[in-house]
């Protein structure tokens, strides 16, 4: 029996409630990460300012990267263990993250020492890099082929922005209020509890993957069970479809695969948290613009946004290599040029510029591989958790580097030189993407070639 012939009524399931229902399920995790990320980069200076740390400190530098960074330390920690558990079970462990985050974004708002919000800092993280393996996993395995890029880019891409977006309304909200920075902080950092507490409960119903339940676990019943509930058909399965291949043989195989996979988010994240954390403060200052909510709004909304819709309206027909190439090369080209000619025309020409690095970047990168699509579309099931806690892993390691990197490239040494150095890794970016395999519209039996080593055996 053909895995493909097993799996065919889940992948041939047109778009419906279940895949609306899942979508708010895992989504609203990654709009919690979102505006947890991004309502740090909008208050890190009222943070600093309210624990007595100013930017004539010596040790402004530091707090700026310990506070940015801790929560990715805690994240790549977080992916690695949930990427393990989630071969016991991909709902078992599912909402755990979820509450990880909803404790640790209430705890910010009483931290008392800049020390203290890094250490919560980094339980939230723990959370954030359980949901990155955990939701586009558990969303890739119950999708139908045909629309799973687009649901993956929405659930991960467009729900990021938007918990953004919502944290610089609400920064802009409580300016116009007149509520004192240092209050103002702490309410904005624990109302990240929000959204992570709303899907507690629905997480914790989500069913077992049907992919998971026949080839790890081995219940043919309940996978039975399981595809009736969501697409109504009858599914026979008289043979054990067990994968009884070892985690080397994966990896010694497909091995070159996973590496690119994990070197992209790398890249990405590296160079897209530099400009996402230090964007709204030390880049829009030094064109000119005070209020980070401000140029965080009018980036997103004037440029993420349209450059994310044309990459999901796309993804499923155009296909995930060339909008990636097509995106890393563009967001590269626009930030070296705006470090060539920063100084050199007026702000608004500047951030023009800067917004189309957004685009772009939101066009392609910014939807697949940081929504994390190619850790889940590449590997077998066998091992698609663990491969997926790699590349998050990795993913946040860069970002963690950003986070103490950048300010001392853009304080202290040039700011053309921090931004045209993050550039040329967008250029390495697109060219890794041209030895990555295309996934658009296969089953993930057959994306990930899991199939070809099922029927060799």
């Amino acid at each position: 029996m053909k895995l493909g012939d097993v799996f065919r009524p889940l992948d041939s399931k047109k778009f419906g409630v279940f895949h609306v229902k899942s979508l708010f399920t895992t989504g609203m995790g990654v709009f919690s990460d979102g505006y947890l990320l991004s309502s740090i980069s909008l208050v890190i200076l009222f943070v600093l300012s309210s624990f007595g740390i100013s930017n004539s400190s010596s040790s402004y530098e530091l707090w700026l990267g310990v506070l940015s960074g801790s929560v990715f330390i805690g994240a790549a920690l977080g992916a690695v263990l949930f990427g393990f558990l989630a071969n016991r079970g991909r709902k078992t462990f599912y909402g755990v993250d979820v509450m990880l985050m909803t404790i640790g974004a209430l705890l910010q708002a009483f931290a008392t020492s800049p020390t203290e919000l890094a250490i919560i800092r980094f339980v939230v993280g723990i959370g954030t890099g359980a949901d990155y393996v955990l939701s586009p996993l558990i969303m890739a395995e119950h999708s139908n082929a045909k629309d799973r890029g687009k649901l993956i880019a929405v659930g991960f891409g467009l729900m990021w922005s938007l918990g953004a977006i919502t944290a610089s309304l609400e920064f802009l909200g409580m300016e116009a209020l007149s509520i004192p920075h240092d209050l103002m902080w702490r309410i904005i950092l624990g109302a990240g509890a929000i959204p992570a507490a709303s899907v507690i409960y629905l997480r914790r119903k989500v069913p077992e993957t049907t992919r998971f339940l026949l080839r790890i676990k081995g219940d043919v019943g309940k996978f039975q069970t399981v595809v009736k509930e969501i697409t109504g058909q009858e599914v026979k399965v008289n043979d054990s479809l067990i994968d009884s291949n070892t985690l080397s043989i994966y990896f010694s195989k497909f091995g070159k695969v996973f590496l690119m996979a994990s070197v992209l988010w790398f890249l990405f994240d590296l160079t897209g948290y530099a400009n996402g954390l230090f964007g709204p403060t030390l880049i829009a200052r030094s064109i000119g613009i005070v209020n980070p909510a401000i140029f965080s709004l009018v980036i997103s909304l004037g440029f993420g946004f349209p450059g994310k819709f044309l990459g999901i309206s796309t993804i499923d027909k155009i296909g995930r290599k060339p909008l990636q190439i097509i995106g890393s090369a563009g967001e590269g080209l626009f930030l070296l040029l705006f470090a060539m000619l920063f100084g050199r025309v007026p702000s608004l020409g500047l951030l023009v510029l800067y917004g189309m690095h957004e685009l772009l970047g939101s066009l392609g990168p910014g939807i697949i591989s940081t929504a994390g699509m190619l850790g889940v579309e590449l590997a077998p099931t066998r091992v698609r958790s663990i491969v997926q806690a790699i590349t998050v892993a990795s993913g946040r390691s860069g970002a963690a580097i950003a986070s103490f990197l950048f300010p001392i490239l853009f304080i202290s040494v040039s700011k053309e030189i921090a931004l045209a150095f993050f550039a040329v890794l967008m250029f390495v970016a697109a060219m890794i993407t041209f030895m990555v395999p295309e996934t658009k519209g296969k089953p993930l039996e057959e994306s990930s070639r899991e199939e070809n080593l099922t029927l060799e055996k």
